[in-house]
């Protein structure tokens, strides 16, 4: 009588814990189908023409030219910050994230003052890519 009560105590603890698993198992399961897709979503920029070159200029003149930025990403594109060998070259960031699918212009502008024969420039961009930056280039040539 004691052996058939342990069996059956034991025997339905053992079945409800089976039935905890299989729950817990299809939990996991929709978490990894589901969770992936928003796990995987990630910003990703394009730029339509990372270099531009400027015809022969005069010594002295503000050059400039806007960037088309688009982000071809599933997640909104932060550009936060840019980095560039002098102080002659200056890059008008984007305020507000761009969202998947806009199109945004960055406005580049290069002070040619002092500056002669051929000038090439890098803007780094730091975003919030996987590659965590991206490259706008300028080149020109000073009389």
């Amino acid at each position: 009588m004691v052996f058939s009560r342990f069996c059956q105590r034991s025997c339905s603890q053992g079945y409800y814990l089976k039935t905890q698993m299989k729950g817990l198992l299809f939990l996991l399961s929709l978490f990894f189908l589901f969770g992936q897709s928003a796990i995987a979503q990630e910003a990703k920029i394009s730029i339509a023409k990372p270099v531009h070159k400027f015809p022969k200029t005069k010594e002295g003149k503000l050059l400039e030219h806007t960037f088309q930025i688009t982000n071809t990403g599933t997640a909104p594109l932060i550009i936060s910050d840019y980095k560039v060998a002098c102080d002659c070259t200056k890059a008008f960031l984007p305020k507000k994230p761009i969202v998947p699918g806009e199109t945004v212009g960055i406005k580049v502008t290069f002070d040619t003052k002092e500056k002669y024969y051929f000038q090439d420039r890098i803007i780094y961009l730091t975003t919030n890519t996987k590659s965590k930056e991206a490259k706008l280039r300028i080149k020109v040539n000073v009389e």
